[in-house]
Order: structure tokens, then C-alpha cells, then sequence
């Protein structure tokens, strides 16, 4: 049985592997809003050719200075349109943004830092709390510095000191 299996399946791709092979040629050859052209035209600076438009292929390769010259603009033309995209994205995150504005009697929530293995406020993993609160904003010593009022438990018995220059 073993020895007819293998001879089923040497030499042929399995299905998986076909449409694979599928969605990778389609990525690649697909146009790119970002990059304002295909993956592929913007690594090899030609469109990829296919059956479809082999009747337009009649340029041929140059290799030399005039391939480097010809990189090189290809590069600087995929940096202006990913830089356009950047601040194109950037715009649209712009319109929605708002200041935070912090002041003295707000409450606010402090995020608690993930750490493996250990026990926060009596829960381990993945159902620990990311954040506790909220709490009482006392002082403001700087643009993003504030004091805030803990709650007895969360107060160490000891004095405590931070090396973030308060």
C-alpha cells in the first residue's frame, strides 16, 4: 500500500501548496495603494509577465550602469509614495485625535505592568487586571508627571524611590 502511495504523490504538489503558490503569485501582483504599483514591480521595476502579455514583451535586459541608475529611481519612487501614504494615514488619525487634558481632582487609572508568573491582586494569567483605579490626581509636577492618591492597600510599608528624576 505504502509503495502506491508514493508513487501518487511524488512529484505533485499538494493542494494546499497549489493555492498557496496561488495567493502568493495574486499578492504579488496586485496593485498596492501604499506603494502605488505591485510588490513585484516595485522590486524587479517591471510589471511580471505572464502568458497574458507576452506579446508586449519586446524590451530587453540591460545590465550595468543603466540597471543601478534605474534601481535607484525605482527605490527613491517607492520611498515618495510610501512617504505620501505615511502622511496620508497620518491625516486621517489626525481628524480624530484630541489633546489629553490631565488637571488636579481627576481620576485616572494606572496601567499595571505584565509580568510572567506573578500573582496580581490575587489573579494569575490572562484574567489579571491590565489596569487599577481609578484614582485621584493630587499634583502635577511636569508636562506628563502626575501624583496621584493611592488607596491604603496599594501603599508600601516602606518608603519607596524612583530614579525617573521626581
Amino acid at each position: 500500500m505504502g509503495r502506491h502511495t508514493y508513487g501518487l504523490h511524488c512529484g505533485f504538489a499538494s493542494h494546499s501548496e497549489v493555492v498557496r503558490f496561488h495567493m502568493e503569485f495574486a499578492y504579488n501582483n496586485s496593485y498596492q495603494k501604499s506603494l502605488e504599483m505591485a510588490p513585484f514591480e516595485a522590486l524587479y521595476g517591471r510589471r511580471c509577465r505572464t502568458p497574458l502579455n507576452w506579446s508586449e514583451s519586446g524590451e530587453r535586459v540591460t545590465f550595468g550602469l543603466d540597471l543601478v541608475t534605474q534601481a535607484e529611481e525605482q527605490v527613491k519612487l517607492i520611498h515618495s509614495h510610501l512617504k505620501r501614504a505615511q502622511s496620508r494615514q497620518k491625516s486621517y488619525s489626525d481628524k480624530r485625535r484630541r489633546p489629553l487634558v490631565i488637571q488636579k481632582g481627576d481620576h485616572v487609572y494606572l496601567r499595571v505592568s505584565p509580568m510572567k508568573g506573578v500573582h496580581r491582586f490575587g489573579v494569575k494569567g490572562k484574567l489579571a487586571p491590565r489596569y487599577i483605579g481609578p484614582f485621584r490626581i493630587t499634583e502635577q509636577y511636569g508636562s506628563v508627571a502626575y501624583r496621584v492618591e493611592l488607596s491604603s492597600h496599594l501603599v508600601a510599608p516602606y518608603p519607596t524611590r524612583s530614579n525617573r528624576g521626581e
